[in-house]
């Protein structure tokens, strides 16, 4: 069984923030089958922020029981066998967000992406939050430039992601307008369709079929796509039940 969940964006608890996204990790914890399961996480996108790895061994150690390590890649010094014995030694893989363009390079000059690649298929759980979600998928638009130019000097940038999942994915399409703006222009000239999803809601890709889940009620996701010379954007159901993936990744309605 191959599972990816691709959370959007939200909170966890870092200081002076609240926690938002509990309902969809405790659903990352079930996926594993384990009661007390071992969680890997990948904070490459923030530069291995301690500050980051503190809040994240808070909230899936102390609040929700998973015994937590981290993959330290930015100056670690660390071997390709060391990668694969902490990956392999893992039930979940949580991939911290970030600046995903730096995360990608990091990944492909330590053959991280590869060994990942094998991971999801041996069953282990692939989970990420904003750039830990949109870099499993074909294609995605990201602020990454923000962290070269600032804060307020960035332009969106479409960039090519590991392509496990043949679609586009927009994140925290509720509280950054630009990115809605975006995407409509770059889904012009993309191939297939875009998942574009709210801060505190996710999708749950396994095998061939889809689920999308939220943390707060008001938080959705939404097909993307343009279809004779008309843009489409279609809010996706929320439903307990898996639902065929081949039909989410049609230009049609669901």
């Amino acid at each position: 069984m191959k599972i990816i969940v691709a959370i959007s964006g939200g909170e966890i608890g870092r200081p002076g923030y609240p926690v938002e996204t509990t309902e969809i990790d405790k659903e990352i914890i079930k996926l594993s089958g384990k009661k007390r399961a071992n969680l890997l996480f990948i904070p490459t996108a923030s530069s291995d922020a301690e500050g980051y790895v503190e809040t994240v061994k808070k909230h899936f150690g102390e609040r929700l029981g998973c015994r937590v390590d981290v993959l330290y890649l930015i100056n670690s010094g660390i071997v390709k066998k060391e990668i694969g014995k902490k990956i392999f030694s893992s039930d979940i893989i949580y991939v911290g967000g970030g600046n995903t363009l730096k995360m990608l390079k990091v990944w492909k000059k330590n053959g991280v992406d590869k060994i990942l690649k094998r991971a999801w298929k041996r069953k282990i759980v692939i989970s990420g939050l904003s750039a830990g979600a949109v870099c499993w998928f074909k294609y995605f638009n990201s602020d990454s430039k923000k962290f070269i130019k600032g804060k307020n000097n960035y332009q969106l940038i479409k960039l090519k992601g590991l392509g496990w999942l043949n679609a586009s994915f927009c994140p925290h399409y509720d509280t950054e307008e630009k990115r809605k703006r975006h995407l409509k222009k770059m889904m012009l000239k993309t191939p297939g369709i875009a998942l574009a999803v709210d801060n505190c809601c996710a999708v749950i890709i396994e095998n061939d079929k889809y689920q999308v889940i939220s943390s707060k009620r008001t938080a959705n996701a939404y097909k993307v796509f343009w279809l004779n010379k008309k843009f489409y954007q279609i809010k996706i159901k929320k439903v307990k039940l898996f639902k065929p993936l081949g039909e989410l990744l049609k230009k049609t309605n669901i």
